[in-house]
Protein backbone atom coordinates (compact mmCIF):
# COMPACT_ATOMS: atom_id res chain seq x y z
CA UNK A 1 0.00 0.00 0.00
CA UNK A 2 1.07 3.98 -0.76
CA UNK A 3 0.12 6.75 1.16
CA UNK A 4 1.06 9.54 2.71
CA UNK A 5 0.62 10.56 6.28
CA UNK A 6 2.25 13.02 8.55
CA UNK A 7 3.67 11.89 12.70
CA UNK A 8 3.26 14.54 14.63
CA UNK A 9 4.06 15.35 18.71
CA UNK A 10 2.72 17.39 21.40
CA UNK A 11 6.38 18.78 22.66
CA UNK A 12 7.63 21.01 25.45
CA UNK A 13 5.14 20.07 28.19
CA UNK A 14 8.02 18.54 30.17
CA UNK A 15 10.12 21.59 31.29
CA UNK A 16 12.96 19.17 33.18
CA UNK A 17 16.30 18.76 31.38
CA UNK A 18 15.25 15.17 30.96
CA UNK A 19 11.83 16.13 29.10
CA UNK A 20 13.53 18.47 26.67
CA UNK A 21 16.10 15.87 26.10
CA UNK A 22 13.29 13.58 25.01
CA UNK A 23 11.40 15.84 23.35
CA UNK A 24 13.94 16.23 21.02
CA UNK A 25 15.29 12.85 20.35
CA UNK A 26 11.55 12.11 19.29
CA UNK A 27 11.80 14.92 16.48
CA UNK A 28 14.05 12.44 14.63
CA UNK A 29 11.17 10.46 14.25
CA UNK A 30 8.09 13.11 13.36
CA UNK A 31 7.37 15.24 10.71
CA UNK A 32 5.61 17.98 12.84
CA UNK A 33 5.14 19.01 16.41
CA UNK A 34 2.73 20.95 18.67
CA UNK A 35 4.81 23.25 20.97
CA UNK A 36 3.18 23.93 24.42
CA UNK A 37 2.71 28.10 24.27
CA UNK A 38 2.23 28.81 28.05
CA UNK A 39 -1.12 28.25 28.65
CA UNK A 40 -1.03 25.11 30.11
CA UNK A 41 2.76 24.34 30.11
CA UNK A 42 5.74 25.23 28.92
CA UNK A 43 8.30 28.38 29.11
CA UNK A 44 9.92 30.73 26.97
CA UNK A 45 12.90 28.69 27.58
CA UNK A 46 11.22 25.21 26.54
CA UNK A 47 9.61 26.89 23.66
CA UNK A 48 13.22 28.06 22.55
CA UNK A 49 14.88 24.94 23.04
CA UNK A 50 11.66 23.40 20.63
CA UNK A 51 11.69 25.83 18.22
CA UNK A 52 15.72 25.85 17.54
CA UNK A 53 15.29 22.00 17.41
CA UNK A 54 12.50 21.67 15.01
CA UNK A 55 14.25 23.46 12.67
CA UNK A 56 17.72 22.04 12.56
CA UNK A 57 15.79 19.04 11.81
CA UNK A 58 13.31 20.01 9.29
CA UNK A 59 10.26 19.14 11.53
CA UNK A 60 7.11 21.72 10.77
CA UNK A 61 6.48 23.57 14.60
CA UNK A 62 2.82 24.51 15.23
CA UNK A 63 1.42 26.39 18.54
CA UNK A 64 -0.18 24.37 21.59
CA UNK A 65 -2.35 27.08 22.96
CA UNK A 66 -4.91 25.95 25.81
CA UNK A 67 -7.05 26.92 28.32
CA UNK A 68 -4.95 29.11 31.07
CA UNK A 69 -4.72 26.55 33.30
CA UNK A 70 -0.68 25.25 34.56
CA UNK A 71 -2.68 23.76 37.82
CA UNK A 72 -5.07 20.70 35.54
CA UNK A 73 -2.43 21.04 32.78
CA UNK A 74 -5.30 22.25 30.61
CA UNK A 75 -7.45 19.41 31.07
CA UNK A 76 -10.55 20.86 32.92
CA UNK A 77 -13.09 22.79 30.82
CA UNK A 78 -13.28 26.29 31.59
CA UNK A 79 -16.38 28.43 31.86
CA UNK A 80 -14.79 31.98 30.62
CA UNK A 81 -15.87 34.71 28.99
CA UNK A 82 -15.08 34.45 25.60
CA UNK A 83 -12.90 37.68 25.24
CA UNK A 84 -11.03 36.57 28.19
CA UNK A 85 -10.21 33.35 26.78
CA UNK A 86 -9.35 35.23 23.17
CA UNK A 87 -6.96 37.44 24.89
CA UNK A 88 -5.26 34.67 26.79
CA UNK A 89 -4.85 32.78 23.09
CA UNK A 90 -3.70 35.31 21.66
CA UNK A 91 -1.35 36.34 24.24
CA UNK A 92 0.14 32.66 23.60
CA UNK A 93 0.28 32.93 20.72
CA UNK A 94 2.33 36.61 20.17
CA UNK A 95 4.91 34.28 22.96
CA UNK A 96 5.68 31.74 20.85
CA UNK A 97 5.46 33.42 17.49
CA UNK A 98 8.23 35.77 18.73
CA UNK A 99 10.47 33.45 20.05
CA UNK A 100 10.33 31.58 16.55
CA UNK A 101 11.15 34.80 14.83
CA UNK A 102 13.81 35.06 17.64
CA UNK A 103 15.43 31.74 16.52
CA UNK A 104 14.46 31.68 12.25
CA UNK A 105 12.21 29.50 12.58
CA UNK A 106 8.16 29.92 11.85
CA UNK A 107 4.84 28.37 12.53
CA UNK A 108 2.91 26.51 9.93
CA UNK A 109 0.22 24.84 12.16
CA UNK A 110 -2.58 25.70 15.39
CA UNK A 111 -3.33 22.51 17.48
CA UNK A 112 -5.16 23.08 20.47
CA UNK A 113 -4.73 21.44 23.59
CA UNK A 114 -6.70 19.05 26.20
CA UNK A 115 -9.79 20.56 27.08
CA UNK A 116 -9.79 23.53 24.77
CA UNK A 117 -9.40 20.55 21.96
CA UNK A 118 -12.11 18.57 22.95
CA UNK A 119 -14.57 21.35 24.31
CA UNK A 120 -13.87 22.61 20.43
CA UNK A 121 -15.18 19.62 18.75
CA UNK A 122 -19.33 20.55 19.74
CA UNK A 123 -18.38 24.21 20.00
CA UNK A 124 -19.64 26.43 16.92
CA UNK A 125 -18.32 29.67 19.10
CA UNK A 126 -15.15 27.78 20.11
CA UNK A 127 -14.22 26.75 16.62
CA UNK A 128 -14.72 29.86 15.03
CA UNK A 129 -12.28 31.40 17.62
CA UNK A 130 -9.38 28.93 17.03
CA UNK A 131 -9.95 29.38 13.28
CA UNK A 132 -10.01 33.13 13.11
CA UNK A 133 -6.87 33.21 15.35
CA UNK A 134 -5.15 30.75 12.65
CA UNK A 135 -6.60 32.52 9.47
CA UNK A 136 -4.98 35.65 10.98
CA UNK A 137 -1.73 34.30 11.18
CA UNK A 138 -2.11 31.87 7.85
CA UNK A 139 -1.50 28.72 9.72
CA UNK A 140 -3.26 25.51 8.98
CA UNK A 141 -5.90 24.16 11.90
CA UNK A 142 -5.03 20.68 13.73
CA UNK A 143 -7.67 18.78 15.06
CA UNK A 144 -10.61 16.04 14.83
CA UNK A 145 -12.26 15.66 11.49
CA UNK A 146 -16.11 15.45 11.15
CA UNK A 147 -16.08 18.45 14.06
CA UNK A 148 -17.23 21.91 14.57
CA UNK A 149 -13.47 22.68 14.01
CA UNK A 150 -13.49 21.40 10.43
CA UNK A 151 -16.52 23.27 9.87
CA UNK A 152 -15.13 26.52 11.17
CA UNK A 153 -11.92 26.08 9.11
CA UNK A 154 -13.94 25.44 6.21
CA UNK A 155 -16.03 28.59 6.18
CA UNK A 156 -12.97 31.15 7.52
CA UNK A 157 -10.76 29.73 4.49
CA UNK A 158 -8.60 28.16 7.06
CA UNK A 159 -6.46 24.51 5.66
CA UNK A 160 -7.71 22.31 7.99
CA UNK A 161 -5.43 18.79 8.77
CA UNK A 162 -7.63 15.53 9.94
CA UNK A 163 -5.91 14.16 12.84
CA UNK A 164 -6.03 10.85 15.07
CA UNK A 165 -4.47 9.17 17.91
CA UNK A 166 -2.46 6.25 18.28
CA UNK A 167 -2.46 5.61 21.85
CA UNK A 168 -6.35 6.78 22.72
CA UNK A 169 -9.35 4.99 22.47
CA UNK A 170 -12.33 6.49 20.46
CA UNK A 171 -16.30 6.42 21.31
CA UNK A 172 -18.51 5.25 18.39
CA UNK A 173 -19.26 8.82 17.89
CA UNK A 174 -15.67 9.75 16.69
CA UNK A 175 -14.48 11.16 19.72
CA UNK A 176 -11.68 10.32 22.50
CA UNK A 177 -13.08 8.46 25.23
CA UNK A 178 -12.21 10.90 28.85
CA UNK A 179 -9.04 10.51 30.62
CA UNK A 180 -11.53 10.08 33.30
CA UNK A 181 -12.39 6.83 31.91
CA UNK A 182 -10.76 3.13 32.46
CA UNK A 183 -9.08 2.31 29.28
CA UNK A 184 -8.99 5.62 27.90
CA UNK A 185 -5.03 5.63 27.14
CA UNK A 186 -3.72 2.82 25.74
CA UNK A 187 -0.81 1.60 26.82
CA UNK A 188 0.22 -1.32 25.01
CA UNK A 189 3.05 -0.86 22.72
CA UNK A 190 1.62 -3.41 19.63
CA UNK A 191 -1.82 -2.49 20.06
CA UNK A 192 -0.67 1.56 19.68
CA UNK A 193 1.14 0.40 16.30
CA UNK A 194 -1.66 -1.41 15.30
CA UNK A 195 -4.14 1.40 15.73
CA UNK A 196 -1.60 3.62 14.04
CA UNK A 197 -1.47 1.43 10.73
CA UNK A 198 -5.29 0.84 11.05
CA UNK A 199 -5.55 4.63 11.01
CA UNK A 200 -2.91 5.83 8.14
CA UNK A 201 -4.25 3.06 6.02
CA UNK A 202 -8.03 4.05 5.98
CA UNK A 203 -9.06 0.74 8.20
CA UNK A 204 -11.66 0.81 10.49
CA UNK A 205 -10.32 0.38 14.20
CA UNK A 206 -11.92 -0.61 17.16
CA UNK A 207 -13.81 1.81 19.53
CA UNK A 208 -14.01 1.71 23.39
CA UNK A 209 -17.29 -0.27 23.01
CA UNK A 210 -15.72 -3.08 20.28
CA UNK A 211 -17.65 -1.58 17.45
CA UNK A 212 -15.70 -1.02 14.47
CA UNK A 213 -15.58 2.70 13.05
CA UNK A 214 -13.18 4.18 10.55
CA UNK A 215 -11.32 7.72 11.94
CA UNK A 216 -10.29 9.93 8.78
CA UNK A 217 -6.64 10.78 10.01
CA UNK A 218 -4.15 13.26 7.75
CA UNK A 219 -1.47 13.08 10.89
CA UNK A 220 -1.59 10.66 14.17
CA UNK A 221 -0.14 12.04 17.17
CA UNK A 222 2.27 11.01 19.39
CA UNK A 223 2.20 11.75 22.98
CA UNK A 224 5.07 12.59 24.15
CA UNK A 225 4.84 12.26 27.76
CA UNK A 226 3.50 8.60 27.24
CA UNK A 227 5.22 5.66 28.46
CA UNK A 228 7.66 4.17 25.65
CA UNK A 229 6.86 7.48 23.70
CA UNK A 230 10.22 7.22 22.06
CA UNK A 231 10.18 3.35 21.45
CA UNK A 232 6.47 3.42 20.27
CA UNK A 233 7.40 6.77 17.96
CA UNK A 234 10.23 4.53 16.11
CA UNK A 235 7.98 1.30 16.16
CA UNK A 236 5.18 3.34 14.20
CA UNK A 237 7.71 5.20 12.40
CA UNK A 238 9.18 1.55 11.38
CA UNK A 239 6.00 -0.34 10.61
CA UNK A 240 4.33 2.80 8.25
CA UNK A 241 7.38 2.62 5.64
CA UNK A 242 7.31 -1.01 5.88
CA UNK A 243 4.03 -0.71 4.77
CA UNK A 244 4.72 1.64 2.24
CA UNK A 245 3.34 4.84 3.61
CA UNK A 246 5.83 7.98 3.02
CA UNK A 247 5.60 9.67 6.25
CA UNK A 248 5.94 14.09 5.18
CA UNK A 249 4.61 17.13 6.95
CA UNK A 250 0.85 18.45 5.73
CA UNK A 251 2.45 22.19 5.47
CA UNK A 252 5.98 23.23 5.32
Amino acid sequence: MTGTIDLNADLGEDESDSGIARDIAIMDVVTSCNIASGGHAGSPETMHAMLIAAKAKGVSAGAHPSYPDRDNFGRTSMAMDPDRLKDSLMEQMETIEAIARNVGNRLTHLKPHGALYNDAQDDEHLSDMLADIARARNLALVSMGASAVEESARKHGVHFIAEAFIDRQYTQQSRLVPRSEKGAVIHDEAERIKQGLFLAQGKAIFTADKQPKIIRAETLCLHSDSDGALATAIAIRRSLEREGINIEPPVR
